[in-house]
């Protein structure tokens, strides 16, 4: 019989307002940080983070991470140490279930890489509730993909992909014979952000790596690059502008496009498309769709979408419990007027997380109509690393959107993560962050190595 056991409290916080927020992404952590600022800090409310990792990176990152042109320990924030500064607390673990009826979330235990326990299964009471888990990929029960395939919904698997990488590129350079037909290919399903981004990210990591000793590789001859869409182009939630320009820029640089392509099949040899086509590729990565995850279904009754996840009303609560919120990814959400869903993007997340800083405070103080929330669109940007960055920003001229390219797009682009962090540090510690990171920089290889 599994012994459960129930959060410890201290006497200081013992009668205070229990806000939990699961889920440490872009929207849950900004959302911990105001709200351990404005009252954890004052004794004001108890604030509690769960995660089920220990550090935080902002999900947009983990394309640089998995083509190694971005160092995963330069841009990771403990959420121990997030917590201690900002008037949260960090309670590391993994919601598996719920107990609305007496307002608690279960956490599952959690082990150690030998199989030790390091926290048991434990409740944590709350009287707000904010989920915040983010999303998955979803492989729509594709034959092989489960088992050959990599996909980017954590930095594990961003630098599990990395890993594998490198060890393909040593092991090219190693064997006696020539590379083999499809040794070096890569093949990304998804044209979406990720996949486009991650598709010319790779293409400079390849040669950066040929470039420290491994002369025996050909990066235009062994190197492949294979982005495959199902839809007829990449990018396909981005207007048709964008992605005219940006599989433009990607077939310059020799990235192979297949649009128009649903795949059938993944194994070690390759990946198989509706068409018969099968594309030799050795390394596959699955960035098509998203979902939520499987624990969103598990929740004590609270409804879910067909992508699995939360159904919610325009003041982010629940459709069947006002002491539960949900933010990003994981929620569902037709604005007023609208015919789709908020995307999952980090700007929703973002917007979210600020807007609910405020409505849980007049919660507190006893208001019963929440604000409802309004999605602002800024606009898209995609960066394909050096080569170049395209977007569009909304609402410049009388709500029409602006086209940008190169440079400016890429400044941008940059900015997006640069709120997010300040939004978590403050402008001071974040220039002087950015400032060190640039130094740094200057002295080690442009990708990474091991």
């Amino acid at each position: 019989m599994t012994m459960t056991t129930a959060a410890p409290a201290s006497d200081a916080t013992i009668g205070l307002h229990k806000i939990v927020i699961i889920g440490g992404g872009a929207g849950g952590l900004e959302l911990a940080t105001q709200l351990g600022n404005k009252l954890g800090k004052k004794g004001k409310a108890e604030v509690t983070l769960v995660d089920r990792s220990r550090t935080h990176i902002w999900k947009p990152l983990l394309h640089e991470i998995a083509a190694g042109s971005m160092d995963t320990g330069r841009h990771e924030l403990p959420y121990q140490a997030q917590g201690h500064w900002h008037g949260f607390r960090y309670r590391y673990g993994e919601m598996i279930g719920l107990d609305r009826a007496n307002k608690r979330v279960h956490l599952a235990a959690t082990y150690d890489e030998d199989g030790r326990e390091i926290t048991p299964d434990r409740w944590f009471p709350y009287d707000t509730l904010v989920i915040a888990v983010g999303s998955i990929s979803n492989d729509f029960g594709t034959p092989g993909v489960k088992g050959h395939a990599i996909m980017l919904d954590t930095p594990e698997q961003a630098e599990r992909f990395n890993r594998r990488l490198l060890n393909a590129c040593v092991r090219a350079y190693a064997q006696p014979g020539p590379v083999r037909p499809g040794q070096l290919h890569v093949a990304i399903i998804g044209a979406g952000a990720t996949g486009t981004e991650l598709s010319a990210e790779l293409h400079h990591a390849a040669r950066g790596l040929v470039e420290f000793g491994l002369d025996k590789i050909d990066p235009e001859k062994d190197f492949k690059i294979t982005l495959i869409e199902a839809a007829p182009r990449i990018l396909p939630a981005l207007p048709e502008r964008l992605s005219v320009a940006t599989a433009n820029i990607l077939k310059d640089i020799g990235v192979d496009i297949r649009v128009g392509s649903p795949v059938t099949g993944v194994s070690d040899k390759g990946v198989t498309l509706a068409n018969g086509d099968f594309i030799p590729s050795e390394l596959v990565v699955w960035a098509a769709g998203v979902k939520g995850p499987d624990v969103l279904s598990k929740l004590d009754g609270l409804e879910v979408s067909r992508a699995n996840t939360l159904l919610v009303k325009p003041s982010l609560q629940t459709t069947k419990d006002d002491n539960i919120f949900v933010i990003g990814d994981a929620a569902y959400l037709v604005p007023e007027g609208e015919t789709a869903p908020i995307p999952p993007r980090a700007q929703a997340a973002h917007q979210q997380s600020s807007h609910l800083v405020r409505q849980i405070q007049r919660r507190m103080h006893g208001e019963t109509k929440l604000a409802p929330f309004k999605y602002r669109d800024f606009g898209s940007l995609v960066s394909l690393g050096k080569y170049s960055t395209v977007g569009n920003l909304m609402g410049f001229v009388s709500g029409k959107s602006l086209r940008i390219e190169g440079w400016f797009a890429k400044i941008m682009y940059r900015s997006l993560y640069k709120m997010h962090e300040v939004a978590l540090h403050g402008p001071i510690k974040v220039a002087l962050d950015t400032l060190s990171r640039l130094l740094t920089r200057r002295t080690e290889p442009q990708v990474k190595l091991h």
